[in-house]
Order: structure tokens, then C-alpha cells, then sequence
């Protein structure tokens, strides 16, 4: 039969010990000083401007890659050069990497660094006989001034780089996510200069042979004076708006060409149709719901991550008006010959334990803590900022999808009307009702509405762009067969 444990005796000093040790890491947790991290509310309506009050659509958000989405056959590449070549975001990167080695060291704080110690010297030692010159050899090892973190002041720093280190990291993709947009919307840029550029030089060719024909129609008698210094006037003109689109497309070419981090120019010559921006359609973005905001967009996380970082610094402040501990402690051997070092009876051993309790400091601690939670205060006011940040940006980039959606479709129109135009006008020419210089003029102004038509195909795209970022890279997908989830 097992006898009872007898509490009294050595076993039960030993139950108790485990005990004490089993309890020690809740009882230092309950005297950390680190507050209880809560997101605050979110600053938004549940539903974004100018749509009903339900709960937006039911398909699944799908995260897709800036390659599924940006899916060109000329622009992937350069998307890709600039990821790989961009400073910019080199530099970003590099700040992430100095990031996690700075809460690498905050982390290893946390644990004893043992040292190995070796020495020796020489002086007076006093013996039987007298005071003689002798050596003194040392070898040992030592933990010096190891804090106990028995009210989180480690832990709480160690929270707050780490806060730091995944706040850079969403820095990153924060850049990251810009970069690509800026490269598109660089690139359509780039396309619209070389089809308006195009369509310059048409205008400049039509304002020509319209001043041959002014000038001989003047000569004959049959136009005034007048009309020749109007056609005149408007080619100087037309010649001007040319030499001023290809000073546009190269500045845009080369804030391209920076963005890409290369030195080689874009190659993008004699790849546009002059009449239509030729790009792949792209996905039709959804916003979902404004709380998925937080989940997406990665400048809100790096706010979030800022704020967390606040809160541990609120801790590790709190931590500063208790006790510090700090603990000495060494294993060494003496001897007066190296080989004596390892010889039983030389060894020793130190242990120094210290407290240090602030008693006065005219309010220093405390203001360190009125200020600590000040700036948690001023972390989550910038934290609620940018979500509503977020939100105004969504909501903007929807409005202006559907503006940029029926200014596109009034541009078609237009257009094709101009164009149908121009046919009568030509059938007029042959017939010989109209003049040349009729027909011109019906030309320039297909030309214009031309003009007019690939700045709202521009003014689209480049919402598409923008919606993209302002959703922090993702969008809502339907449903499919092969992704029923």
C-alpha cells in the first residue's frame, strides 16, 4: 500500500518547490505592466456612398496577384524589371531587414548572455615569508547584470519592436503595392502620349494642306485675306501642341524609365494604334464590404502596427516605476599556474544580485508614462485617420469609375458620329457639292473627338489602376467551377 506523501518531510519539500516553479511564470505575467491590446471601433458606415444599405455581394474575396490582374503582354515585364530594380523599394526592404534585426536584439535581451572570461596578472602577494612578486592566472564564465523581468519592461520592449518590425514589413508591401500602380498607370500614360502624339501630327498634316488650299483660294479671290491668317494661326498652333506632346511623352518616358530603375529606354516606339488605347481588358473590381478594408490595404495594417507598438511603450513605461533586478552571476578558477586552472579547489563561485528601486526623480517616471500613453492616444487617432482615409479613397475611386465610365461611352458615341460625319463629307467631295476644305474641316474635328476619346479611354484605365490600389492589391472574384469556395 503507498504511504500518504508526508508534506513535512524532504518529499514534500520538493512537491512544493515544483510547485513554486510551475507557478512562477503565471505570477510574473500577472505582475507585467504591458495593457491588453483592443482595436479600437471602426470610424466607417456599413456601406459605402450611393449604394443600398444590404451587405454588399456574396461572393468569396479572392486574392489575386498583380500579374492575374494586370494581365498586358508588354506591361508584366515592366512590372517586373521595376520590382527587381526599383530603389525605392530596395531601400524599403533593407528598412525591414534593420527592422527584424532590431527585434532580434530586443528578443535576445529577454535571455542571459553567458561570457567566457580568461586573465592574468602579476603583483605583490603576502605570503609566510613576506610580500613576493607572483603571477595569478583566472578562466571563467560570467552572466553580467541580466535583468529579471519580473514587471515586463523587456517584454514590453520586445513587443514593441516586434510591432516595429511587422509595421516595416507592411511598409514594404504598402510600397510594393504603389510601385506597381505607378508603373501602370506610368505605362498607359506613356501609351496615351504616343496615340494623342500621333493624332497631333494627323492634325498637323491636315492644318497644312488646309493653309495650301487658303492660300490658293486667296490668290484666286475666292476667300479673304482673313482666312488665310486663321489658317494660318491654326497650324502655327497645331506645329506648337506637336513639339509640346513630344516633350510630354519624353518626360513621361523617362518618369517610367526611373520608376523601372534601368538605364535602357522604355521600348514602347511604333507599339500604339494612333486611334484607340490598345490595352487588355482588365477585371471589373468590386469593393465588398468597408470593414474588408482592414484586411486588405496594408497601410492600415502599418497603422495598426504603429499603435501596438504605442501600447507596448505604454508597458514598458509602467515597468520603469517598480523594482529593476538585475542579477551578476560567474563560475571561475584561480590559480597562481596556468596549470593549476583545472585542478580540484580551484574553482569559485559569485552570485550579485541587485535591486534598484527610483525613490526621487521629481516625476520623471511618471511623466514618462503620461507621455507614453499620450502617444498611444496619437498612434490611434492616426490609426482611426487612416482608416476613414481608406474609406474616402475607395469611395472617390468609385464615383469616378462611374463618371469615367459614361464620359467613355459619350466619348464612343461621339466619335462615331464624327466619323459618320466625315463619310458625308466625303461623299459631298465626290459628288462636288463640298469643297476640299470642308471635307478638312470635317477631318479635324474626328481628329479632335479622337483626341477627346483616348483621354477618357486613359481617364478609365487609369481609374481601373487606382481602384486596384486603393483595395491594397485584392478583389472580389464570382464564383466558378473551380473555385466554389
Amino acid at each position: 500500500m503507498t504511504e500518504p506523501l508526508n508534506r513535512s518531510g524532504p518529499a514534500g519539500s520538493v512537491a512544493r518547490t515544483r510547485l513554486h516553479l510551475l507557478a512562477l511564470p503565471w505570477l510574473l505575467a500577472a505582475c507585467s505592466q504591458l495593457p491588453d491590446y483592443q482595436r479600437p471601433a471602426l470610424p466607417l458606415p456599413a456601406r459605402w456612398p450611393g449604394t443600398g444599405a444590404g451587405t454588399g455581394p456574396a461572393e468569396p474575396i479572392r486574392t489575386g496577384d498583380w500579374a492575374d490582374y494586370f494581365n498586358d503582354a508588354r506591361l508584366k515585364p515592366l512590372i517586373e524589371q521595376a520590382l527587381g530594380n526599383n530603389r525605392d523599394l530596395r531601400a524599403t526592404a533593407l528598412r525591414v531587414e534593420q527592422a527584424r534585426t532590431q527585434f532580434q536584439i530586443s528578443r535576445a535581451s529577454q535571455w542571459p548572455a553567458l561570457n567566457g572570461v580568461a586573465g592574468g596578472s602579476r603583483g605583490p602577494v603576502a605570503t609566510a615569508a613576506g610580500t613576493v612578486q607572483a603571477n595569478t592566472y583566472s578562466v571563467g564564465l560570467t552572466v553580467t547584470a541580466f535583468e529579471l523581468d519580473f514587471f515586463g519592461r523587456v517584454a514590453s520592449l520586445k513587443e514593441q519592436a516586434l510591432a516595429q518590425y511587422l509595421g516595416s514589413a507592411q511598409a514594404y508591401d504598402s510600397a510594393r503595392l504603389s510601385l506597381i500602380t505607378s508603373v501602370a498607370t506610368g505605362w498607359l500614360t506613356l501609351l496615351a502620349d504616343e496615340a494623342q502624339l500621333a493624332l497631333l501630327r494627323e492634325t498637323l498634316l491636315n492644318l497644312e494642306a488646309t493653309l495650301q488650299l487658303t492660300r490658293r483660294a486667296v490668290a484666286r479671290g475666292t476667300l479673304a485675306q482673313q482666312s488665310l491668317l486663321q489658317a494660318e494661326s491654326q497650324t502655327q498652333a497645331a506645329r506648337a501642341a506637336a513639339a509640346q506632346g513630344e516633350l510630354q511623352r519624353q518626360r513621361d518616358e523617362n518618369a517610367l524609365q526611373l520608376l523601372l530603375g534601368l538605364p535602357d529606354a522604355v521600348p514602347l516606339h511604333d507599339s500604339v494604334d494612333a486611334s484607340t488605347l490598345d490595352v487588355a481588358p482588365w477585371a471589373d473590381l468590386a469593393p465588398g464590404l468597408p470593414s474588408e478594408l482592414l484586411l486588405r490595404r496594408p497601410d492600415i495594417a502599418q497603422a495598426e502596427q504603429a499603435l501596438i507598438a504605442a501600447n507596448a511603450n505604454v508597458g514598458a513605461a509602467r515597468a520603469a516605476l517598480f523594482p529593476r533586478i538585475s542579477l551578476t552571476a560567474g563560475v571561475s578558477s584561480l590559480s597562481p599556474q596556468l596549470s593549476g586552472l583545472f585542478k580540484s579547489g580551484s574553482q569559485g563561485f559569485t552570485l550579485t544580485p541587485q535591486a534598484s528601486l527610483p525613490l526621487l526623480d521629481a516625476g520623471q517616471n511618471q511623466a514618462q508614462v503620461e507621455a507614453a500613453k499620450l502617444g498611444r492616444d496619437i498612434a490611434t487617432a492616426q490609426y482611426e485617420k487612416t482608416i476613414q482615409t481608406a474609406f474616402r479613397e475607395v469611395a472617390d475611386a468609385l464615383a469616378e469609375r462611374e463618371a469615367a465610365v459614361q464620359q467613355l461611352d459619350a466619348s464612343e458615341r461621339q466619335t462615331a458620329a464624327g466619323q459618320a460625319q466625315l463619310r458625308l463629307a466625303q461623299r459631298s467631295l465626290e459628288m462636288g457639292v463640298s469643297s476640299r476644305l470642308d471635307w478638312l474641316a470635317s477631318e479635324r474635328n474626328w481628329l479632335n473627338l479622337k483626341q477627346q476619346r483616348v483621354q477618357a479611354q486613359l481617364n478609365r484605365l487609369q481609374n481601373q489602376v487606382s481602384i486596384y490600389q486603393v483595395l491594397g492589391g485584392h478583389w472580389r472574384a464570382g464564383r466558378d467551377a473551380s473555385n466554389p469556395a
